[in-house]
This record gives C-alpha cells, structure tokens and sequence, in this order.
C-alpha cells in the first residue's frame, strides 16, 4: 500500500495509524503540495490540538496549551522567570528554524562546499552546532520538569540530548510556536493525499511487488528486478532502508559501504508498539500524552549506550478517539501506546510484549485514575522483528539514523550512490533525517539531483 511505514490498520471498526503521530511543521506539508500548484487544503483538513499534548509527572500533570501566553504563565508557576527565558529561547530557536529547515536541509549535503554561503558561515556560531541541546538548555532552565520539557521534542531525532547539536532547538519551536495538528482521518490521510496527487500527475504504482535486485552494468543500474518481472529505468530512487538496497538488491561490486561502516552507524531508536481498542471512553484524555512518571537516564541508558530491553521504561500514548470519532465504533476509545527501545534487540516475544504492556497500563491506570486493562476488546503489538520483517529495517529501527554531530549532513549516507552513477536514495537515512518533514524534505532534495545529474 502507500505510505511505507506510516501505513494504517483497520480492524473491529478501529483505525490506527502504525507509524508517526505528530503533525508538526505544517510549512513543510505546504511546500510539498506547492510545489505541484497544490495545497494542503485540496487534499485534507487540518485541526489545531489543544492543549497539544499533556506530560505526567511522579505527581499529576503538565498540559501544554497551543496558546503561547499560557504556556509562558505555565513556565513561570513551575520556575520564576522562566516565562522570559522561554521567549528569548524560541526567539533563538526561530533563527535557527529559519536556517535550519528552510535552507541547510534543503541542500544534499555531498560537499562542504554546499554550506560556503556567507549567511551560512556568519550565522554558525547563532546555529550552536558544536554545542549541545542539553546544554543549551541548563542556560535558561533550572527547574528539570522544564529542562524534560524542552529536551522531549529532539527525542524524535534519535539520539540523546547530550548528543545532539543545539541547532535542533528548531524542534522546540516547532512545537512551541508552529504547534500540534491533526489532519482529519488520522495522519494516514497524508499520504492518501500524496498518492492522489502522484495519480493526478500520470504516477504509476505497482504494489505487492516485491524489489529483489537492482541489475548495474557497468557504473549504471539498467533495471529493476521485482517478483514479476523487470523495470527498464533511466534512473533508480530507492525509498526502502538504505542498508537494505546496499547489501540486499546490489551487487558487492556497486555497494557504496561496508558492513563495518553500517555497524558503527549510531541508530534512532526501535519501538514496541500496541495498537489498542477499548470498549468505552475515558474520562480526561488528551490526544497525546507522554508519561515521564520514572526517570529518563536508565532508559536513555539502555536505548542508546548500554543497549537492551528497559527495565522501567518511559511511554508515549496516542488516543485519537478524543479528536476524530471516526477512528473507533461509537462508544469506544483508540489508543496507541509507544515504548522507545534500542534497535537490535533480540527476544523479541509476545510474552515479552505482553509484560510491557500490563506494566505500562497499570501505570496509566495509576496516573488517570480509572481501569483500562478490563474494557480492551481488541489489540495487537508491533515492534522490533516486525519492523525487520515488514519495513526491511536495519535492525529493526523505527527512526532511521541518530542525528548526531557525526552523523549529520555530510556525515550521514549520501543521497547519491557512490558507484551507480543513476542511484539515488530518499527517506531517513540519508540527509536530512529521521521524521516526517525531513523525510518529504529528502525526497524534494533527491527529486533535484535526479533533475541535475539524468539528461
């Protein structure tokens, strides 16, 4: 089906969403359906959140309201001055924006030479490249509900915060400032507007087809073999798991890296997943909720430096009931719950499943005040091995590659192959990286190399 890993499952009346959940940086959807005299708007509706998600704490809860007075009053009751600190912050955040999204990761990134323009070079030392988020954040915020606060939105970057460049503040105000959406139907209504667009423009899809290898002459990739048949092509743009394309579709001869260079390679995280239905609607919830209610450094730990399965882990929990009824029969909640886990792991059991999930509803239950383990009337679990089996996923991750220094935009796979002249890649992990607005960016940022470099 379209949509690769931001697919949808339909099942007793429920509709999920499988893959991403936060519609965030509406501007970069925009660009996209501009770029083809379109706009968001021809193809789908978009609802603003609020509050546009809720954080529980050891004891009670943050709503993050999309009012940005209110949440400044929010800052200031949980640390004095703290409010003026936000706006100086996301004031910061906005340049960084501005350059960030709207121009560094529009560019391939094969040469340094790209980023030699003088706006580049002059605005380095604002961008903070060199300096970490974690840090940067200790500056303005003492209080750690807020420093998590801030520090939340680069999780979706893959890496921890003490790892990850201070220019991604720019997801801080992403969120902040640019807020939550929900385009109705569920995020899935993305890409049923991006397929429509590419059938409106003459595109021809072939699905349940499998790619078993990609057949090179010389420096060229002449076709593309699939389970039923052959594909002559003047160019090839794989969308799949990089590594997967390298070592799996090519031959050895036309593969640009080794598997020591993929080994190294540090990985977003892995998810353990449960699509959830209940058979009646909660009391209080929100659309998106996030439970900080343990500390985060263990299960930083055991994500990203000491990799294994966590021992009291953090959790995401996405009830989209709240907001469209279509996504669950009437009476009847929509849940999906999401555990960040190292990708790699092995063990990958339904009992093993099943004990995270009982653990982390129990904990739910706790902190809202009301049962759900005795109203689920269907379910059903997605996680390491399935993205292996299902996506082709480097093991199994969920995000793609880590943005960390080191491994952003020069540093990450090159959009272009290194030995197939007509090669090229899209998707999260190539530049720019992981996430859905990053991952349309790679495609417009390809799309042009294609243009450039096939007469």
């Amino acid at each position: 089906m379209p949509g690769g890993r931001a697919c949808q499952l339909k099942e007793n009346g429920f509709t999920f969403d499988m893959g991403p959940s936060f519609y965030w940086m509406p501007d970069v959807f925009e660009r996209y359906f501009n770029q083809f005299g379109k706009k968001v708007s021809d193809y789908y509706r978009l609802k603003r959140l609020d509050p546009s998600y809720r954080v529980y704490w050891d004891q009670g809860y943050t709503d993050m309201p999309a009012d940005f007075n209110e949440l400044k009053n929010i800052f200031e009751a949980i640390e004095r001055g703290s409010g003026a600190r936000l706006e100086k912050y996301l004031k910061e955040a906005a340049y960084k924006y501005e350059v960030g999204v709207n121009k560094l990761v529009y560019k391939p990134s094969r040469s340094l030479t790209e980023f030699m323009d003088w706006p580049t070079i002059s605005g380095m030392f604002r961008l903070e490249v060199f300096t970490s988020i974690k840090k940067h954040i200790q500056k303005y915020f003492t209080h750690p509900k807020l420093r998590q606060l801030m520090e939340f939105p680069v999780l979706f970057l893959g890496a921890l915060p003490e790892d990850t460049p201070a220019l991604y503040s720019l997801m801080n105000y992403a969120d902040l400032k640019g807020g939550t959406w929900y385009p109705e139907g569920g995020m899935y209504a993305i890409v049923e507007g991006m397929y429509q667009l590419a059938l409106e423009l003459g595109v021809e899809f072939r699905f349940d087809e499998a790619v078993t290898g990609i057949s090179v002459s010389g420096n060229t990739a002449r076709q593309v073999i699939t389970g039923k048949g052959s594909y002559t092509a003047d160019a090839v743009i794989s969308g799949a798991d990089y590594q997967f394309t390298e070592k799996k579709l090519l031959p050895p001869a036309s593969q640009s890296y080794t598997d020591a260079y993929w080994d190294k390679k540090v990985m977003a995280p892995s998810c353990l997943m449960y699509y959830v239905g209940l058979n009646k609607k909660l009391k209080n919830p929100v659309h998106h909720a996030l439970f900080f209610d343990v500390p985060f450094e263990q299960h930083g730990e055991e994500i990203y430096k000491n990799p294994q399965w966590p021992t009291e882990p953090l959790f995401y929990v996405s009830v989209s009931s709240v907001t469209d009824e279509d996504v669950a029969p009437a009476g009847h909640e929509n849940i999906v719950f999401l555990i960040p886990v190292a990708s790699g792991l092995e063990q990958d059991s339904e009992e093993l499943r099943e004990k995270y999930f009982q653990r982390i509803v129990k904990r739910m239950e706790e902190k809202t005040g009301e049962s759900i383990l005795d109203a689920v009337v269907y379910k059903k679990t997605f996680s390491v091995s399935d993205f292996v089996s299902a996506y082709n996923s480097f093991k199994g991750n969920a995000y793609g590659l880590a943005n960390t220094l080191m491994q952003t935009a020069i540093f990450r796979p090159s959009c272009e192959s290194r030995k197939v002249k007509n090669l090229f890649y899209t998707g999260q992990l190539t530049v720019p990286g992981p996430g859905v607005p990053p991952s349309l960016i790679s495609g417009e940022v390809v799309a042009k190399q294609v243009i450039r470099k096939i007469k």
